[in-house]
């Protein structure tokens, strides 16, 4: 089955050249084989999507396009489990605020994608469904925690998936299977109706295989919503119309004490081709420091913060608001039991430590001091934004690990070059995954970072690098 990028398969469909009820047939054959490669669904939702293609006039960029959701985005009348078994049959009452966007585009969706555990996790090992598959190597992990959504766009099941990014959770996955990944300006784009795992640092975004598909995408999402307080008013670009791949004089930060922790040669080697094809481009490329100290404390500052805000966010889901049920003698008995079997060992670890940091007599010298921390590390980068408009790093050192290689409980080592991508979350800037090469096969990348609500310079970069670099539009269906 041909593999098109949402602009071509608009074209193939307005024009008639292709029947939209003999694709979607094939398309649910290709789905079919995906899942069984790959274990990137929760859910398929092949009756839905017939049914709602008898409306479509394509008219729409997105009219007809296939598409997939992280299952942590609520569904009317789909289960939305968050690939936990606390939800495992939760069917939502209402839709997430993006959900009705694209549903008034014409988009269709075609599934709910495998996620880790509530979003807490880099592997995409801890779904309840079981860990998601590279499409470029079977043998390993597609990341996480938004590996279904990125795995199934690298598969070129669909030219477009949403998952949610809270320290890296697009951007990660998204290098290690070759894809776009792209989160905007916190507040750029409504949180509505997305299961929350904290809410200061989480964000709406997308994976696509090409830059201008990526605008597209964004401009249908962004935008006011007031049904989510923390939503900008900000007037959105147009996204699309406004990408420019002339990029002269663009002022371009490579994050040296980022940069220089990579030890693969071969990623080190194309992160410097990277650098020489902006500086080719006309664009101003200098190297730049941050005080070691603060990027060493990234990581602890976030899992602070994220588990912290995670606590207060799940405490709704205790077995009787919501929530998988073990009955007990006692109420307090029954939210214990529910609490216990519902969530995983890892969940609840992260709540153990978001309630110790809460704890009153721990709330100065850890919850407050990880507030006092993460406004140094913004503060540090509007430093840097004076005088760059991007801040340029290897989005990773390594490629996707082998499945055998981590567990429900790895996380990346604490490195500065693998949890800086945290930086974007702390700050709520504008940040996008772009793949930059090959390394034994698997795809590597690199990571754009914008002041905020720039979303527009960070496409145009990306889409100028991505036109030299060859490498949009790719997808692997065997591995």
């Amino acid at each position: 089955m041909v593999q098109y990028s949402i602009e071509e398969l608009h074209a193939l469909l307005i024009s008639g050249q292709i029947h939209f009820k003999e694709y979607y047939e094939e398309l649910f054959k290709e789905i079919e084989y995906q899942q069984n490669r790959l274990n990137a669904f929760v859910t398929i939702t092949k009756n839905e999507t017939i049914l709602n293609l008898k409306k479509k006039d394509f008219v729409n960029m997105l009219c007809g396009i296939p598409y997939v959701l992280k299952d942590n985005y609520s569904t009317k009348g789909i289960k939305t489990t968050a690939s936990s078994r606390m939800l495992e049959n939760y069917i939502p009452v209402y839709n997430a605020h993006v959900v009705d966007l694209l549903n008034k585009q014409g988009a269709c969706l075609v599934g709910k994608a495998s996620m880790d555990e509530f979003a807490m996790g880099s592997t995409n090992q801890t779904a309840l469904t079981g860990p998601v598959y590279n499409p470029w190597d079977r043998t390993r992990i597609a990341g996480g925690s938004s590996g279904g959504s990125a795995a199934l766009v690298a598969s070129g099941v669909v030219p477009f998936s949403l998952g949610s990014d809270t320290g890296d959770s697009i951007r990660k996955p998204a290098g290690f299977c070759g894809v776009v990944g792209f989160k905007p300006t916190w507040g750029r784009i409504s949180r509505y109706g997305v299961i929350p795992y904290a809410s200061s640092l989480d964000h709406v975004g997308a994976f696509t295989r090409n830059v201008r598909d990526m605008a597209i995408v964004m401009e249908t999402l962004a935008g006011h919503d007031e049904r989510d307080m923390t939503s900008s008013i900000k007037e959105v670009p147009q996204y699309l119309d406004c990408l420019d791949e002339n990029i002269k004089g663009i002022r371009i930060a490579v994050l040296k004490t980022v940069s220089d922790e990579v030890e693969n040669s071969i990623i080190q080697d194309n992160f410097n081709r990277v650098v020489n094809v902006l500086e080719e481009l006309g664009a101003i490329v200098e190297n730049i420091t941050m005080p070691i100290e603060l990027l060493k404390a990234v990581l602890p500052t976030y899992t602070i913060l994220a588990n912290s805000e995670a606590t207060s966010n799940l405490a709704c889901l205790d077995g009787i608001k919501y929530g998988h049920r073990r009955d007990g003698k006692t109420i307090e008995d029954t939210v214990i039991h529910s609490r216990t079997h519902g969530f995983s060992h890892q969940i609840k670890s992260r709540l153990i430590l978001g309630n110790l940091a809460l704890a009153y007599e721990n709330q100065e010298r850890m919850f407050m001091k990880a507030q006092k921390v993460r406004r140094l590390i913004v503060e540090e980068l509007n430093k840097i934004y004076q005088s760059y408009d991007i801040i340029l790093t290897p989005n990773s050192g390594i490629i996707a690990p082998k499945v055998k290689q981590v567990d429900n409980q790895y996380t990346y080592e604490s490195t500065i070059l693998e949890n800086h991508l945290i930086l974007g979350n702390l700050a709520g800037l504008p940040s996008l995954s772009l793949p930059s090469g090959f390394v034994d096969g698997m795809p590597i990348a690199v990571h754009l970072m914008g002041r905020i609500f720039e979303e527009q310079t960070v496409l145009n970069v990306a889409y100028a690098l991505e036109n030299i670099l060859g490498l949009k539009n790719q997808y692997s269906r065997e591995g």
